[in-house]
């Protein structure tokens, strides 16, 4: 199986609910179209520095975590970072890894989001069609 690429809308959620009580406006939401690979072997989302910056998102806590090449290291992990991809949504913490080439949609935003890798056609697919489960977060 190759590897492929689905564009993704990342979103402060912070900023969402300061803009819906009125303290900031709609405009001022630091929201970032990015290109991400689908990747089942990452458990969340993992970012760059530089895309934690552009959305402002403070650090929470660090994890131990070992990369696809084998090297452990500790890591970031921010708050919450709403996901959007077409219809589907969700909110979960990224790990940062600063200067990572590639964002990857890890395993639990895709389970959040009932999305599935389609390997043949190489794109992110409904697990139960095309309409999203609503799960609540």
């Amino acid at each position: 199986m190759g590897t492929f690429k689905e564009e993704i809308t990342l979103e402060n959620i912070l900023d969402r609910g300061f803009a819906e009580h009125g303290y900031i406006k709609e405009s001022e939401i630091r929201t970032l179209k990015v290109e991400a690979m689908p990747d089942t072997g990452a458990w969340t989302l993992v970012i760059n520095e530089d895309v934690r910056q552009k959305l402002g998102l403070a650090i929470k806590e660090t994890s131990k975590s070992t990369l696809a090449d084998g090297k452990a290291n500790t890591y970031d992990v921010t708050e919450s970072v709403e996901i959007r991809w077409k219809d589907r949504y969700t909110a979960l913490p990224a790990v940062v890894v600063p200067n990572a080439k590639d964002i990857l949609l890890g395993a639990l935003p895709l389970e959040a989001m009932d999305l599935m890798v389609d390997p043949v056609h190489q794109k992110l697919v409904g697990v139960h069609g095309d309409q999203p489960l609503h799960v609540l977060y």
